[in-house]
């Protein structure tokens, strides 16, 4: 039997549940299309201004990304401090390059950038880059 490696798995997933800290405490948890940098030990996720989790990683800049395999019997938690980039009010700034590198990791080619830009700037989309601090998991079966 291999030792399990919860990198592969997260490296492995795209979605996976993220752990913000809410102003009295408690997590508050989210369903989320993450993208693992393996090379950088980076997680990205696209976000939106106004929403709670948000809301909390500015108030609170740590977090956790839970990642199960389909089976429901292998999983692996990454925990580490985020930075947030964006939102932009202009389609060719920085903050939207920025999830155009995601996009392209995570999917590949755009059909359309232009659209795709305008879209991250109407959305209010926001880079979610978790820092990599501890990886865990388990293989039960």
């Amino acid at each position: 039997m291999t030792e399990f490696d919860p990198r592969s798995l997260i490296a492995d997933s795209r979605i996976g549940v993220l752990a913000t800290i809410k102003s009295n405490g408690l997590p508050q948890l989210s369903p989320v299309t993450a993208v693992y940098d393996r090379d950088s030990d980076v997680i990205y996720v696209s976000i939106a201004e106004g929403r709670a989790k948000t809301a909390n990683l500015r108030r609170d800049p740590r977090a956790a990304i839970e990642f199960t395999s389909p089976d429901g019997f292998t999983w692996a938690t990454a925990e580490g401090s985020v930075t947030l980039i964006g939102p932009s009010t202009d389609p060719n700034s920085q903050e939207v390059d920025a999830l155009v590198e995601y996009y392209r990791y995570a999917a590949g080619e755009h059909p359309d950038w232009q659209e795709y830009r305008d879209v991250m700037v109407a959305d209010k989309r926001v880079l979610l880059v978790l820092n990599v601090g501890r990886v865990y998991g388990a293989k039960l079966r």
